[in-house]
């Protein structure tokens, strides 16, 4: 499974990276998130890797988008297909 990872900046934006590499910086939360869904999408898509995104929490990582094969769930619908199961 591919993670593609929003990490906080001091600065207040936000950065999305893949297996530690930084893709892209200083964006705004919302920007970010649009921004990681989308890769995420296009990599499960054109390559058929299954995908999530996630970012720290609180107390946990909290899981923005998840794109993969196999079981159906209520967040995957009908498909089979991940799909988003946080909003933006």
């Amino acid at each position: 499974m591919v993670t593609i990872l929003l990490k906080p900046l001091a600065n207040g934006g936000w950065s999305i990276c893949r297996l530690h590499i930084t893709l892209f910086s200083d964006l705004q939360l919302g920007a970010a998130i649009k921004l990681a869904r989308e890769m995420a999408r296009d990599e499960f898509q054109r390559l058929g890797r299954e995908t999530r995104v996630e970012m720290p929490g609180p107390s946990s990582t909290l899981v923005l988008a998840s794109y993969t094969h196999g079981v159906v769930t209520p967040a995957q619908g009908a498909t089979g297909q991940g799909r988003d199961v946080l909003a933006a």
